[in-house]
C-alpha cells in the first residue's frame, strides 16, 4: 500500500474502534511511538509494546463519550490526522482532548508515529 492507502485504512479502522486490528495490520514490527515529553508513555518501541500501551489506555477508560478522526493530509511518506476524544477515565473523571498524530510509512507499513497534545483538561 502507498501512504494514502495506509492512511485511509488506519482512519477506517480507528473510526470503527478497531485500534488493535490497525496495529496488527498496518504497523511495522519495529514501530516507534512518541508522546509528549514527560508523559508516562513518552517513547515506545516495537509493535508488541505499542499494542501494550494501547491496551493499557483502553483499560483506563471508563466511558468513551465521543471520538473522531479527521481525513488525512499526506506528504510523500508522511500523513497527519487530527483526533478528538471525550473520555471518562477510571478514577480521574471526564476529559476532552484534541491531538495531532503524525505517521511515517515505509514499504506499506507505519514505522513511526508521534502525538502532539496538551495535557487533557477536566470537562466535568
Amino acid at each position: 500500500m502507498n501512504t494514502q492507502e495506509v492512511a485511509n485504512r488506519l482512519i477506517q479502522l480507528c473510526r470503527e474502534g478497531k485500534n488493535l486490528q490497525a496495529i496488527d495490520e498496518l504497523y511495522d514490527e519495529n514501530i516507534t511511538s512518541k508522546e509528549p515529553k514527560g508523559t508516562p508513555m513518552e517513547f515506545t518501541e516495537g509493535k508488541d509494546a505499542v499494542k501494550g500501551k494501547t491496551v493499557e489506555w483502553e483499560n483506563m477508560v471508563e466511558e468513551l463519550h465521543s471520538a473522531s478522526i479527521s481525513e488525512a493530509q499526506v506528504a510523500e511518506d508522511f500523513f497527519t490526522v487530527v483526533m478528538d476524544m471525550d473520555v471518562t477515565y477510571k478514577g480521574m473523571g471526564r476529559m476532552a482532548m484534541k491531538e495531532i498524530a503524525v505517521y511515517e510509512v515505509k514499504d506499506g507499513k507505519i514505522v513511526a508515529e508521534e502525538f502532539f497534545y496538551k495535557i487533557p483538561v477536566m470537562a466535568n
